[in-house]
């Protein structure tokens, strides 16, 4: 049985199209909680971390590299704050998003100033930093400050930076790099699996890869799953959608063996867009999937 804490973050200043922030809604609303409890969990549902809308502020400027920069570290170090409690107690934390950025306050939480690894599911890389981004946007950076890069405030959220070493942070189902982070990745020991490399292995093999990765010399760790790394034909509820994701039965899988590693020690679901969705679809697959990381088998 696990214990199991939800903390929603309805959060859309990291992401360039609003409506994310709906997304802790639509998942609670998916069944999430009696779902959990169908299968033996022990769940409290601690509501939704306080955040500001976009209106309470003026609008950044068009060439802006960190936009909503001081809002989002508040917010991050509440959630931070708030995760290392339940995990302190023993307890597991479900984080509802809410865009992306939200992973940097929750990974530190988790970390606690131990060495964990990182699962990164998601079609992006989210390597950039105020020297690379396009859009200025926070959500595309939460890999980067995790491992130490970009803004200070944002890399040394909580604790000593990095929170998370390049060898333990693995990233699966990436189809859209921007330019520059692209040829940052190449430089880093960040372990980077493509969709070209889950065709031509098969996903069995690179998730087992990207397991192994993130276990090796740690407390166990992390799966941050941004929903737009399926394919979205299955999960059109996103706000950065890309062809050629991974399919609703290998998410399952990844998750079945995220389950069966038993080093798992946080989650995040993210990006669920309720207004770009159809009949709730996304969100009710994000349960489906958290589902099948905490236990839920066929047989």
């Amino acid at each position: 049985m696990h214990d199991i804490a939800i903390i929603g973050v309805p959060i859309d200043l990291g992401a360039g199209r609003r409506g994310v922030d709906m997304g802790p809604s639509a998942i609670r609303y998916a069944g999430l909680k009696d779902r959990l409890e169908q299968i033996g969990c022990n769940v409290r549902d601690l509501g939704n971390i306080t955040v500001p809308l976009a209106e309470q502020f003026t609008p950044p400027e068009p060439d802006t590299k960190l936009r909503y920069l001081e809002p989002l570290i508040t917010i991050n170090t509440t959630l931070a704050d708030q995760v290392a409690t339940i995990v302190q107690e023993g307890v597991f934390p479900l984080i509802l998003g809410g865009d992306h950025s939200l992973s940097i306050g929750s990974v530190n939480g988790v970390a606690q100033g131990r060495r964990i690894g990182v699962i990164w599911v998601d079609a992006h890389g989210d390597f950039n930093t105020p020297e690379t981004t396009p859009s200025g946007n926070i959500h595309g950076m939460g890999v980067a400050a995790l491992t130490g890069r970009g803004h200070s405030a944002l890399s040394a959220l909580r604790q000593r930076s990095p929170v998370i070493r390049e060898e333990n942070m693995a990233l699966v189902g990436i189809r859209d790099l921007d330019p520059l982070e692209r040829a940052a990745l190449q430089a880093t020991g960040i372990h980077v699996f493509t969709m070209h490399d889950i065709d031509r292995r098969g996903f069995a093999a690179v998730m087992e890869e990207a397991i192994m990765r993130a276990s090796v010399g740690t407390a166990g760790f992390h799966v941050s799953l941004d929903l737009d790394a399926l394919d979205p034909s299955e999960a059109p509820g996103v706000g950065t959608p890309v062809l050629g994701g991974i399919s609703y039965r290998e998410a399952h899988l990844a998750m079945e063996l995220v389950s069966e590693s038993k080093q798992l020690l946080g989650m995040d679901l993210v990006e669920v867009n309720p207004i770009l969705d159809n009949r709730n679809v996304t969100a009710t697959l994000a349960v489906d999937f958290a589902l099948s990381a905490l236990g839920k088998r066929i047989l």
